[in-house]
Parts: structure tokens; C-alpha cells; sequence
């Protein structure tokens, strides 16, 4: 009996609810401020607090700031943020994770003995250090989440080219004089590409979520720019009597973590299908 290797249907809907989600996220965060009369700074204290209304869709906080502006604001940071930081983890982890793999012995024993070290370095303290010698702002959370997430995405590159490059079309292209850069980067890495976008697509929202806690914490973006874990933070101190303030942003953060996540699950879906 033939085992059926169709992915289920609730699957492929569910990561193209993701996709809409994340593509509506991001449209939303690019052009909403454009299309608005108000700012993320602007400051008017005679409506401060105000409810959800036409006006103001999602209410104004304690200054009288339009929350909807600085959501998509905040959105964007926290994109921004995401999707940079796991693009420099993509290049220094498969960079890495490959030469590592490639090499072998000593010298992959020792680049791997690295990572363990530097993955015992509890992160906070790095980013709480980077903070103190480098100031607080969005160059030092890219740098804080790049020291350390590349790591994951080198080890899942290490594993798989260490099956891929014992095949026989790998060692064909050795014997034929292929260059290590060729070999790599035309044979092993477009071969590898299934875990690797998993991966990455599960590295954003961890950045993002790292962001907004940082943010939250006050280690992040300093006012007057908005942020999604600022204004997370904004809102606990006015939960009792404006909850929205709160509910808002955080719903935020949990829908793009969300997203990423089931897209980042069919996408282990179809590798595994695949494999």
C-alpha cells in the first residue's frame, strides 16, 4: 500500500492565512502612516486617552498619540528588526555551518566547541552589555540578536551539507576539480535550502519577539519613537481603565509571531514530504 504523502488541506490554509497576514502586516506598516492626518509624535494632551472612534480607529494614549499610527509604526520597527537580523543569522550561519561541515576534523571540532561556549553566554547579558558600551537604539538590538542567533542556523547547515557531501554527485564534482565555491554554493547549499528557509522563517519572529521585550523592558527604541513593546509597556500601567492600550499592541505581537510560525511549519511540511 502506497503511503499518501499529500500534505493536509487545513495545512496549505493555514500558511496561506499566515501569508495574507503577514503581507497585509506589512503593507499596513509601509503605507498607513502616509494615508494619515496624524504622527507617531504628534502630542495633544486636550484628547488623551480617547476610546476607539472614527476619529482615532483604535483610541489615543496618555499624550493624546493616535495608537493606530504608532501600532504600524511599531510594526515596522519590529519587521525591520526581524527580518535584518535574520538575514546577517542566514549569511553568518550558513557561512559558518559550512565550512565547518566542509572542512572536518580539527577544524570543525573546534569551530563547533566555539558555538557551545559562546551558546552558554546567557544573551541578555551580552545585550544589556552592548547597551551599556554602545547606547540603546535599533543598531545595537540588530547586533545584540546577531551575535548569538546565527548559531542555530550553523549547526542546521552543518548537519545537513555533513549528509550532502558524502553523495555521490558531490564527490563526481571534486574529482572533476570543482572549487570549493562551486561545490558549495551549486551543488550542497541549493540542496540544503528546505531547512534553511525553515529556519529562517522561524528566526524572525524570535527576533521580533526579542525586540518587543527589550522594548518592553526600556532597553530598546527611546521615546518618541514608538515601538511594539514600548507601547506594550505603555499600556500595563493604564490596564485597568483603558485596556485596549494594551490588547492592541500585544495582539499585534502575538498575530506576526503567529504567522511566522505556521508558515515556518508548512514549510517543515513540504521539506519533510519532500525528503
Amino acid at each position: 500500500m502506497v503511503k499518501d504523502l499529500t500534505l493536509p488541506k487545513y495545512s496549505n490554509r493555514l500558511a496561506l492565512f499566515a501569508a495574507i497576514v503577514l503581507v497585509a502586516i506589512a503593507s499596513f506598516a509601509l503605507f498607513a502612516p502616509h494615508f494619515s492626518s496624524y504622527t507617531y509624535y504628534e502630542i495633544d494632551l486636550l484628547n488623551k486617552n480617547q476610546m476607539p472612534s472614527f476619529t482615532h480607529w483604535f483610541g489615543t494614549d496618555d499624550l493624546g498619540r493616535d495608537i493606530f499610527i504608532r501600532m504600524w509604526y511599531g510594526a515596522r520597527i519590529s519587521l525591520f528588526v526581524g527580518i535584518v537580523a535574520a538575514a546577517i543569522d542566514l549569511v553568518i550561519g550558513v557561512i559558518w555551518g559550512a565550512i565547518a561541515a566542509l572542512s572536518g576534523g580539527k577544524i570543525d571540532e573546534a569551530m563547533m566547541r566555539f558555538i557551545d561556549v559562546v551558546s552558554a553566554i546567557p544573551s541578555m547579558l551580552i545585550t544589556i552589555s552592548l547597551m551599556v558600551l554602545m547606547g540603546q537604539g535599533l543598531h545595537t538590538i540588530i547586533i545584540a540578536l546577531s551575535l548569538l542567533g546565527w548559531m542555530t542556523m550553523a549547526r542546521i547547515v552543518r548537519s545537513q551539507l555533513l549528509q550532502l557531501k558524502s553523495l555521490e554527485y558531490v564527490l563526481a564534482a571534486k574529482s572533476l576539480g570543482a572549487s570549493f565555491s562551486r561545490i558549495l554554493f551549486k551543488h550542497l547549499i541549493p540542496n540544503a535550502l528546505g531547512p534553511i528557509l525553515v529556519t529562517l522563517t522561524l528566526t524572525i519572529p524570535t527576533a521580533i519577539y526579542t525586540e518587543s521585550f527589550l522594548s518592553y523592558l526600556g532597553l530598546g527604541v527611546q521615546a518618541p519613537i514608538s515601538s511594539l513593546g514600548t507601547m506594550a509597556n505603555e499600556g500595563l500601567q493604564a490596564l485597568e481603565y483603558y485596556p485596549w492600550r494594551l490588547l492592541l499592541p500585544a495582539g499585534l505581537i502575538s498575530l506576526i509571531t503567529l504567522s511566522f510560525n505556521l508558515l515556518g511549519d508548512h514549510l517543515s511540511q513540504v521539506y519533510d514530504v519532500k525528503q
